[in-house]
């Protein structure tokens, strides 16, 4: 990094200024490449850098923009960093916008960070999108003018407490490419009628929407359709659409597949000075479908009073300042007939100008991933724009007024960096927040986030506050796309341990209070997190990516019965859930379908789409370099290894064979890898589709005289290899080298020679396909897979195929390098491989291939991530943070929240309330409730209390698999453990000692009530 002069900071880029996909890989799959590419040719200026503006210029520089520049005149001062977490009480006194750069910078090197001086129209000309986050309204007008004139993207937005809006002007012509970022849609069709009707194979949904567009292939009988032309669809049904289109091209025959095409789509925009009068919303709660007019008004007044009161804002709680922001906006009111009748409502026009000096990290990181994706869209034309302002607020995080006052005393500043967020919440309710300990269980993006936002709240930062975060990952470097708080030279390192230092730099008050851990939170590590543990926290934060680890931590809060917030984003979309006990239900209480797995069939003989032939691809490159590798390994290192397999059900025949192959034919040299790439390459795509035509010829018809090959089985064509097709090269490249890995040979050293691998396959003799009567095909999964036999000892086929293996004492201490698939190591030869694989066998079925982005994302099963979306949902997390810090026990105060940025779409629902149950006329929450005995007592004890208390006799009494008691037991059994403690009882049943570290046991009872009917009643919870 260099300085220029006292006011321009420039930054050294790399000497290869492409796009860096390695760094941007999760970001691509949201995206795109062709949006991304047009995002590096975009100039953003970004206007004010309190807590909103940098929290939007985070955004931007992570998610790569051509420039990145910053305006500020101030210096900085104390509340600033009540939300401003580039600064700290070390930058004081100093330039707002200078500060900020230096710390900026640090976070994409591909973004250069400069500042400015001044807002001439000269400068402005230089960007194509301008955010404005601290200017008054004149300027804001002004600056809209030449910027909608000229066509600059404008977009203004302002935090207020817990209060919001944006406003977005991208001109009078704006083209959008793609308004939704989904995949488009594709089917196979089963019949074209004459008045265009359209119906779906298999009653499979099209997934249209009236007005899209699709093109048409393969159809058979009206060929005309196959030309390209886009045709507009009306939806009749899930499973039908309708076209227009000449019917007297002919008649439908056969075949057919429609491709849904995304058309650009032109959206026109008005100045702001426009809408200030006459507004457009984009509605963000429709629970308060009322507010936005009236903080429209509110807003507008909020800047009158600023420039009537020398810059100055309305004082904390401060009633003579409400009184004359309501005035102001009833005055507004007035004036525009569109509004001349509305009733401004004065209490919420009071609060907008109580909390009008706030600055909450919730609120911040909210509208910061909002406009961060605004300023993307404006940039790229991918996605559908706010039209035109969108309002929030969260006054329901608000604290209880009768537990926390907030009046002008409470929460006027006292001097600290938390004075913004004591002008909303009061000084008694951030004591509050300081004082509370809580687990964040991960610290990847959203943990990275949460983190932040926490450290700017001063959450946990007090004499009692504790943050414990755990993590068991370190470090790559495509996290540094999107989770902020680690840099370049952090790779390699623990995530939880960077994170912490990270936000003690930030908030130096969390010394002593935030503890990283590297343990996994699981049944195994139970002894580590155990009751004490969970018993000693205020709340629990997941910020975990996978299903498995999100439901144990469910679990562990119900039973420990501590609340838990829940998130999560899949590209431009992001959940948050509540979890609120004895209020609302668990995480766990529901779940998403199951993903539709592809039929093995399908996979093997039938593909119909490049989902498949990847599937296909990577089951291969697990089969060739992992699974043979490690068969190969256990028959050298299990004495019995051949006896037990022989004992398996599945392919058997195959896992010998593979055994046999991998040691008979042993490569001694790169070039025998070479050749062996080159023969698979011509048994998978050559001979084997020529089998599979000789079981299945293109003429061939089912039983009912259908022809065979319809539908979605599409007849295949086997490949002939040629060395200049990428696709066939790079399959026996990939092959070559993973094959040489397994057995300890070298490799490729740099990039291929193309030539070198030419000499080596020309001299490979390819023998002719002779098609074998003996082999059988599954055409569908109704059918018996021929690869699965329940083989045994008395099978001589079997026997001598073992018998043939050679011995593992003449190969003492020789083993094989399985592979490991690692998606991210471009250098590996692991997707390039699953690539060329999967094109190759899309080849053979004519479908579209896919480039080596799209099957790293499919094949490594790689959740699409982005920084906007993650700031947003973290802060709307925040925001429910505040009411579970407040003990909040209305359900109506929570929202479980819905975004997809892409359309743009934020939705809430109040939370679902527990179920309740009932026995014996007593209530209890299913989710919730249990029965807590303390102390080991006797069986019989355990019995005659539930019979004497709650009118209940236990039938049944199980821990974990093992049944303790029955009332269907014989008497002596019985007789023999009534008087056994439980923990005896256990012990003598499950063979089992109980683990030193558990303080409870969890017992699941069957029971009948007072009519002797069997009634569904809580666990039963023993506390030793």
């Amino acid at each position: 990094m260099k300085m220029s002069d006292s006011n321009t900071m420039q930054v050294d880029l790399p000497e290869d200024n492409k796009m860096d996909e390695g760094l941007y890989s999760r970001q691509l799959y949201v995206l795109g490449k062709e949006a991304m590419l047009q995002m590096q040719k975009s100039s953003v200026l970004i206007i004010g850098l309190k807590g909103l503006g940098v929290e939007i210029a985070k955004n931007v520089a992570l998610a790569g923009v051509k420039s990145l520049t910053l305006y500020d005149p101030n210096d900085v001062v104390l509340e600033d960093i009540s939300c401003q977490f580039f600064l700290s009480e070390s930058d004081i006194g100093k330039p707002r916008a200078l500060s900020t750069a230096t710390k900026l910078a640090e976070l994409n090197s591909y973004v250069p960070i400069s500042v400015i001086s001044e807002l001439s129209e000269t400068t402005l000309k230089n960007f194509q999108v301008i955010v404005i986050t601290d200017l008054p309204l004149q300027q804001q007008l002004t600056i809209n003018e030449f910027s909608h004139k000229n066509g600059i993207k404008f977009i203004s937005t302002e935090v207020r407490g817990l209060f919001g809006n944006v406003f977005v002007d991208f001109g009078d012509k704006f083209v959008i490419l793609d308004p939704t970022g989904e995949e488009p849609h594709q089917g196979i069709v089963s019949d074209i009628e004459s008045d265009g009707t359209v119906t779906m194979l298999d009653d499979n949904r099209h997934g249209l929407e009236d007005g899209d567009f699709v093109k048409f292939s393969e159809v058979q009988g009206l060929e005309k359709l196959n030309d390209g032309t886009l045709y507009q669809v009306e939806v009749l049904g899930p499973y039908a659409f309708k076209i227009k289109f000449d019917n007297s091209i002919g008649s439908y025959e056969k075949g057919g597949i429609f491709t849904q095409v995304k058309v650009p789509k032109t959206i026109s925009f008005e100045s702001l000075s426009k809408q200030l009068i006459n507004p457009e919303f984009l509605y963000s709660d429709y629970a308060k479908f009322d507010r936005p007019p009236q903080l429209h008004l509110g807003f507008q007044a909020l800047h009158h009073f600023i420039t009537n009161n020398n810059g100055i804002l309305p004082r904390p709680h401060n009633e003579n300042d409400a009184i004359e922001l309501v005035k102001l906006t009833q005055n507004l009111a007035k004036k525009n007939q569109i509004t001349a009748d509305l009733k401004i409502d004065e209490n919420l026009i009071k609060e907008l100008s109580y909390q009008a000096r706030g600055d909450i990290p919730g609120v911040v990181a909210f509208f910061g991933g909002l406009v961060a994706q605004e300023v993307l869209k404006a940039c790229s034309g991918k996605f559908s724009p706010i039209k035109q302002w969108l309002y929030f607020d969260s006054l329901e995080s608000l604290p209880p007024n009768d537990l926390y006052l907030r009046n002008e005393e409470t929460c006027k500043p006292i001097g600290s960096r938390y004075d913004n967020q004591i002008a909303v919440f009061g000084l008694d309710f951030q004591r509050k927040i300081a004082n509370v300990k809580v687990f964040l269980v991960g610290s990847g993006a959203i943990g990275c986030e949460m983190l932040k936002n926490w450290a700017m709240m001063g959450l946990g930062s007090g004499p009692q506050g504790k943050i414990i975060i755990t993590d068991m990952d370190s470090i790559e470097k495509s996290n540094l796309n999107r989770q902020f708080l680690f840099r370049p030279k952090d790779v390699g390192k623990n995530k939880s341990e960077c994170a912490a230092s990270a936000v003690i730099e930030m908030n130096p008050e969390l010394i002593g209070h935030i503890e990283s851990r590297l343990e996994k939170v699981g049944s195994d590590t139970e002894h580590i997190f155990n009751n004490d543990f969970w018993e000693s926290l205020d709340f629990v934060t997941n910020a975990l990516d996978n299903v498995d680890a999100r439901t144990y931590v469910d679990r562990r809060c119900v039973f420990f019965k501590k609340p838990l917030l829940e998130s999560g984003t899949l590209g431009t979309k992001g959940n948050t859930q509540v979890v609120i006990p004895n209020l609302t239900e668990s995480y766990s209480s529901s779940q998403d379908p199951p993903e539709k797995s592809i039929p093995l069939c399908t996979l093997r003989s039938f593909p119909n789409k490049i989902d498949h032939t990847i599937a296909w691809a990577k089951s291969l490159f697990q089969g060739y370099f992992a699974d043979a590798a490690e068969n190969v390994n256990l028959y050298l290192s299990q004495p019995n290894f051949v006896e037990s397999t022989l004992k398996q059900s599945g392919d058997v025949k195959g896992i010998l064979e593979t055994i046999f192959k991998y040691l008979k034919n042993r490569p001694y040299t790169f070039e025998e890898c070479i050749r062996w790439a080159r023969l698979e390459f011509q048994e998978k795509f050559n001979y084997e589709i020529k089998q599979l035509l000789y079981n299945f010829p293109k003429d061939a018809t089912t039983s009912t005289g259908a022809p065979f090959w319809s539908g979605p089985k599409r007849a295949p064509e086997p490949l002939e290899f040629d060395i200049n097709n990428d696709d066939h090269f790079h399959f026996v490249v990939g092959g070559a080298n993973l094959l040489a890995y397994i057995y300890g040979l070298k490799g490729d050293q740099g990039e291929p020679d193309r030539s070198f691998y030419n000499k080596v396959v020309s001299e490979i003799e390819i023998k002719p396909f002779s098609p074998r009567s003996d082999i059988k095909i599954q055409t569908n999964d109704n059918e018996p897979d021929p690869s699965s036999n329940s083989s045994d000892l008395d099978s001589a086929e079997l026997k001598n195929l073992a018998a043939s293996l050679p011995s593992p004492s003449t190969l003492a201490g020789y083993r094989l390098n399985p592979v490991s698939f690692e998606k991210d190591d471009d250098t590996n030869h692991h997707i390039e491989f699953i690539a060329a694989a999967s094109n190759c066998r899309a080849l053979n079925y004519s479908i579209q291939t896919a480039d080596k982005q799209k099957t790293k994302f499919i094949a490594g099963r790689i959740i699409p991530a982005i920084a906007t979306t993650t700031a947003l949902v973290t802060g709307l997390v925040c925001l429910e943070l505040y009411k579970v810090v407040a003990g909040k026990d209305d359900i109506e105060q929570y929202k479980n929240g819905f975004v997809n940025l892409a359309l743009p779409f934020i939705g809430f629902s109040e939370p679902i309330k527990s179920p309740q149950g009932e026995y014996n006329g007593k209530k209890f929450d299913k989710i919730w409730d249990r029965f807590d005995i303390k102390g080991n007592i006797t069986l019989k004890e355990l019995l005659d209390k539930f019979q004497q208390e709650e009118g209940l006799e236990i039938t049944m009494l199980s821990y974990g698999v093992s049944l303790l008691y029955a009332s269907f037991f014989p008497k002596k059994k019985l007789n023999d453990r009534y008087p056994l403690k439980l923990t005896e009882l256990i012990k003598e049943v499950s063979k089992k000692d109980i683990a030193e570290h558990e303080k409870t046991l969890i017992f699941e009872i069957c029971t009948d009530d007072k009519e002797g009917e069997d009634v569904e009643v809580p666990y039963i919870c023993v506390h030793l």
